[in-house]
């Protein structure tokens, strides 16, 4: 029996041998797979990362452009409220004139708008006030005039319409001060904001 004990160890030492082989060259092949994967995952995470940061300074540019966009339209809004201010004051002092002084004013409005022979149409306060002094200083603005005081009135608020049958002229400070603006916007806010 010894032979066979021998021959028996031998086989399971031959089968030991090659267990261990093949114990072995898995574990080659599981760490070489583990290292490919660790490879294959850390390349993703580099790529996911950067991508992340890629999108992060796209976000980021977008709302710094979108603050810039508000912060320019709020720039531009108080602008906006600082020239609307200042032809609301310029309306104000024309309309607080001295009679004499806002006479002058408004016959020469009418002396440059009409041919001569319009009715001059103010507000009822205004007529009172000064509406025949518009009348004679207009008429000595425009050489050959005949403008009129009419008997009808306006809701002005400074200014006047000058009428002649079924066609009127608006001459209202409010009228002459938003045809000006347009022409002269760009000078008020260079005034106003250099």
């Amino acid at each position: 029996m010894n032979g066979i004990e021998k021959i028996v160890g031998r086989i399971q030492a031959d089968s030991q041998r090659e267990i261990e082989a093949l114990n072995a060259d898995a574990d080659r092949r599981v760490e070489s797979i583990r290292q490919e994967y660790e490879a294959q995952a850390r390349k993703l995470t580099a790529e996911t990362q950067e991508k992340a940061a890629r999108m992060a300074a796209d976000q980021r540019q977008r709302l710094e452009n979108a603050a810039d966009m508000e912060r320019g339209k709020a720039i531009l809004a108080c602008k906006q409220a600082c020239i609307d201010e200042a032809f609301r004051q310029a309306e104000q002092r024309l309309t607080s004139r001295p009679a004499e002084e806002y006479a002058g004013v408004l016959a020469a409005i009418a002396a440059r708008a009409g041919q001569g022979d319009e009715e001059i149409v103010l507000s009822a306060g205004d007529a009172e006030k000064v509406g025949v002094l518009v009348v004679e200083k207009a008429n000595a603005l425009k050489e050959g005039a005949a403008f009129t005081l009419s008997s009808e009135h306006r809701e002005l608020e400074g200014g006047l319409l000058l009428k002649k049958g079924l066609v009127e002229i608006n001459c209202s400070f409010a009228t002459q001060l938003r045809l000006l603006r347009q022409d002269m916007a760009a000078d008020v806010a260079a005034i106003l904001f250099s």
